[in-house]
């Protein structure tokens, strides 16, 4: 399977022809169809978060939208939008003269009880007119395919975003490998510079003693210290787990599927190791390569974000 990202972005529009009017009012107005237009964005979040912005006529849908999202998405922030307008280089029509009389005729009724309020504007009437007149279109087949074809072109754009972040993750897996595999000669060696640094230090305090058993004594404990300590500083076990949680996350990553959450943890699996790498480390070179693989983990943190 795929990777997928949550980041996405898809749209889709669709004509449909203007129902409702009557056969006078069409052949004397000739109204345009309308124009269906869908935007879908989605953005990463912890978990499947849809919001929706719908004119009034489609508010109905969003059920039905709903379920079409939830039923193919798992993860992340969805915005869906959805916008009606008119076919045509012009977007006004000519109102019906029956909608213009009707419009007129609740315009007295609400006169005549409430004399104040303000009369109808040019813009009231042609905004009232045209949601009267999408409302009248029936939807209800239009926007679910529409949205279908939509949501097909966001998961398509998704995928391949999840790819190309893959092969970014597959490549510092490969860098953090490397690194490790710098690392672990260096482990006999600083534990061996440990257990002898602590001897020869141990031998310069006792010179300044006369005592033969005293000092035999304390050449005993002072090796038992060191070699202790060397055990302390050994980072063999991290680099063990280390690599292990980079075949683990090498698995799934070429798996694919919803495997956002599971890197998630194995980053920081990873970021822990590489910090007790660093904490134990008894040598400026290991140092280094601790902190080299903090950034490459914290770049890998950065992108597992966005991955479903």
């Amino acid at each position: 399977m795929p990777v997928y990202s949550m980041t996405g972005y898809a749209s889709a529009q669709n004509a449909a022809s203007g129902t409702g009017a009557s056969a006078e009012e069409t052949a004397a107005h000739a109204p345009r169809p309308h124009r269906l237009g869908l935007e879908i964005r989605s953005v990463n979040s912890r978990f499947l978060d849809i919001s929706f912005r719908l004119p009034d006529e489609l508010r109905a849908l969003e059920p039905a939208l709903r379920s079409l999202l939830t039923a193919r998405l798992r993860r992340g922030k969805v915005e869906l939008r959805a916008a009606l307008g008119n076919e045509g280089s012009s977007p006004l029509q000519d109102p019906p003269a029956k909608l213009l009389q009707r419009l007129s005729f609740l315009q007295d009724c609400v006169r005549a009880w409430l004399p104040d309020a303000a009369p109808l504007t040019v813009a009231d009437t042609l905004r009232l007119c045209a949601t009267a007149q999408a409302g009248a279109e029936d939807w209800s087949a239009a926007v679910p395919a529409l949205a279908e074809q939509a949501l097909d072109a966001l998961l398509s754009a998704r995928e391949r975003e999840g790819t190309r972040l893959a092969a970014m993750l597959l490549e510092r897996v490969r860098q953090l490998r490397a690194l490790a595999r710098q690392a672990v000669p260096m482990l006999p060696s600083l534990v061996e510079q440990q257990r002898q640094r602590f001897l020869e230090r141990w031998q310069e305090a006792m010179a300044l003693t006369g005592d033969a058993v005293l000092s035999e004594t304390a050449r005993e404990r002072a090796l038992a210290d060191a070699t202790a300590y060397a055990l302390r500083i050994d980072v063999a076990e991290e680099i063990t787990r280390l690599d292990s949680h980079l075949d683990e996350t090498e698995r799934l990553l070429k798996k694919g599927g919803e495997v956002g959450k599971r890197l998630d943890f194995l980053i920081q699996e990873l970021h822990r190791e590489a910090n007790t790498l660093g904490a134990k480390s008894a040598a400026l070179e290991l140092t280094r390569v601790s902190l080299d693989m903090k950034v490459l983990i914290e770049q890998m943190r950065e992108q597992v974000q966005n991955i479903e």
